[in-house]
C-alpha cells in the first residue's frame, strides 16, 4: 500500500511527509537494479516533462552502468534543449554575519566568538557594487544572517535600493536575488516592491529531526516555519523563488526526494515550481569542520544528483557556486547546472576591502574557485559557453508562471540566446581581457546565426553593432 501525502497542503509536515519518503526510498532501493522500470523511466523522461520524486529516486539508486550513461546522456540533451550553451553569471554580496542562530554548520552561528562580525553601512556597499561592476557583474545575490536588530527588514531594502541606485561608468547592477531568513508575508511584500528578483532560501535539510538537531537554538529551529516559507514569499507576491539543501548534513538520498517533493508541492498549491534549484555541499569555515558531518558525497554520487535532478525538474535553473573546484563545476555543466558564480567572495566587505586580515575570519565559507570572473569567463568561453549577464526576463515581467509557460512551450530561446550574446558583448567591450575577447568574438560570431528567428537575429545583429559604438542595455 503506497502511503498518500496531501501535495496541497500548507502544512509542511504534509507536503514533506516523512513516511512518504521512507516509502520512497524503499521503493527506490527495491527497483534499483529493475532494468524494464529504469528503461521506461529513462524512455518516457525523453518528453522533457519531468518525473516525481519516486520516479528520479528509483534513477538516483541505480546500480546499472549502462543505464547510468543513459542517464547522463538525457541529462544532456535536456540541459541543451532548454538552456543550450548558455550559462548566467552571478555574484554573491555579504551585507552582515550578524547572526542570532546557532546553526552547527556555519561560522555565523552565536556562540562562534572567533569571527569577526561586520555589517555594511550604506557607503560601504556602495563600494563593493562599484567593485563588482568594475568586474561586470550584473546579477547578485543578497546574504545576510539572521539578527532582528543588526539586520531587521528595514536595513535590507534600504541596501536593495541603494545597490539599484548606483550606476557607475557602464556599470549597473539589474537584478538583485535576495538570500535572508525565512519571514512574515508582509516583509516578503516589501521584498518584492523593493524590486528583487528571485528569493533564495536554502533548506540545508528536509529531515525534520535532523534539522532541529542542526538549528539547536534561534529562530531558524522552527521547522515548519522555514520550510512553509516558500508558501508565504508567494503569497506575498514574489513569483521566483529558489530551493536547495545543503549537502553532506543530513542523507542526501533523503534530501534529494524531500526536494523534489517541495518543487511538487510548489507546483500543485501555488501554481509554478521553483524558479532554481540549488546543489551546494558543506565546505569548511571558521570554526566549522566538514569532517565533523559523516554524510559528504563524493563527486560522482554528486554528479548523478545534478543530472537525475535536471531530468526530474527540465525546467528548473540550476545553480551551482564557487564552494565547489573548476573540475568539479566543469564536469556538472553539461548535466544541468545552468548559473555559476564567479570572482566571489563570501567575507562581509570582500570586494572593495579584498585583501583585509580580518576577511577570512568573516566568511561564512571557503571558496574551492577563486579564480577572478575574467578567468572564469575565459574558461567558459574556451569549453564553448556562452557567459550570460542576461537580467531581461525580471525586468521585462517574464517571471513565475509567465516564465514557465514560456520555458514548456518553447519560445523562451527566442529571448535567451540573443540577450545572452550582448550582454557578453556587452562584458567583452568594457571589461574582458585580450584574450577573452578573442575569444568571446569568436562564440558570437558563432552563435549569432543560431537564433532561428529571421527578425529577432537582424535586431540582435544591429543591437551588437550598437554595443561597439557605446551604446548599453539592449534586451528582447
Amino acid at each position: 500500500m503506497i502511503f498518500m501525502y496531501d501535495v496541497m497542503s500548507k502544512k509542511a509536515e504534509d507536503f514533506i511527509n516523512d513516511e512518504e519518503i521512507q516509502q520512497t526510498l524503499e521503493y527506490a532501493q527495491k527497483n534499483k537494479s529493475n532494468r524494464e522500470l529504469i528503461e521506461k523511466l529513462i524512455e518516457r523522461a525523453e518528453d522533457c516533462k519531468g518525473l516525481s520524486h519516486r520516479e528520479a529516486a528509483v534513477l538516483l539508486d541505480c546500480d546499472q552502468p549502462d543505464s547510468n550513461e543513459k542517464m547522463f546522456a538525457l541529462a544532456r540533451r535536456i540541459k541543451e534543449k532548454f538552456y543550450g550553451n548558455r550559462i548566467v553569471m552571478f555574484a554573491p554580496l555579504y551585507l552582515s554575519n550578524y547572526c542570532v542562530n546557532g546553526c552547527t554548520y556555519c561560522p555565523y552561528h552565536a556562540k562562534n566568538k572567533n569571527i569577526c562580525r561586520k555589517k555594511l553601512t550604506q557607503e560601504d556597499i556602495k563600494r563593493e557594487v562599484i567593485a563588482l561592476q568594475d568586474m561586470g557583474h550584473k546579477r547578485l545575490a543578497l546574504e545576510t544572517g539572521e539578527d532582528p536588530v543588526n539586520n531587521p527588514i528595514e536595513y535590507v531594502l534600504e541596501s536593495i535600493n541603494t545597490i539599484y541606485s548606483i550606476k557607475h561608468k557602464n556599470g549597473a547592477i539589474r537584478r538583485v536575488n535576495v538570500n535572508i531568513a525565512a519571514t512574515t508575508v508582509e516583509n516578503y511584500r516589501k521584498l518584492k516592491e523593493a524590486g528583487i528578483g528571485t528569493y533564495i532560501l536554502f533548506q540545508e535539510t528536509y529531515n525534520k529531526k535532523a534539522y532541529e538537531e542542526l538549528h539547536p537554538t534561534g529562530p531558524k529551529h522552527n521547522y515548519a516555519y522555514h520550510t512553509e516559507a516558500m508558501d508565504r514569499a508567494m503569497e506575498g507576491g514574489i513569483d521566483d523563488v529558489g530551493c536547495g539543501v545543503l549537502f553532506g548534513l543530513n542523507l542526501y538520498r533523503y534530501d534529494f526526494v524531500g526536494l523534489l517533493m517541495h518543487a511538487e508541492h510548489l507546483e500543485a498549491a501555488m501554481g509554478v515550481g521553483p524558479h532554481t534549484i540549488s546543489v551546494p555541499r558543506i565546505r569548511s569555515a571558521e570554526d566549522i569542520n566538514p569532517e565533523d558531518f559523516t554524510n559528504a558525497i563524493d563527486d560522482d554520487t554528486f554528479a548523478k544528483i545534478v543530472a537525475v535532478l535536471r531530468i526530474a525538474v527540465p525546467y528548473t535553473g540550476m545553480i551551482i557556486s564557487t564552494r565547489e573546484s573548476k573540475k568539479t563545476r566543469e564536469r556538472v555543466l553539461e548535466l544541468g547546472i545552468s548559473q555559476i558564480s564567479g570572482g566571489s567572495k563570501t567575507s562581509v566587505g570582500g570586494y572593495a576591502d579584498e585583501g583585509e586580515p580580518e576577511d577570512e575570519h568573516s566568511a561564512q565559507f571557503d571558496v574551492e574557485d577563486s579564480r577572478t570572473l575574467d578567468e572564469v569567463v575565459n574558461w567558459l568561453l574556451s569549453l564553448g559557453y556562452i557567459p550570460s549577464f542576461c537580467t531581461a526576463c525580471y525586468r521585462e515581467g517574464r517571471t513565475g508562471d509567465r516564465f514557465m509557460s514560456l520555458v514548456k512551450a518553447g519560445q523562451i530561446a527566442n529571448c535567451c540566446l540573443p540577450n545572452a550574446l550582448m550582454t557578453l558583448k556587452e562584458y567583452l567591450e568594457d571589461y574582458a581581457s585580450e584574450d577573452t575577447v578573442k575569444k568571446g568574438e569568436k562564440i558570437i560570431a558563432e552563435q549569432i546565426n543560431n537564433i532561428t528567428n529571421d527578425k529577432v537575429r537582424e535586431i540582435a545583429k544591429q543591437h551588437l553593432f550598437d554595443l561597439e559604438g557605446g551604446q548599453r542595455d539592449f534586451r528582447f
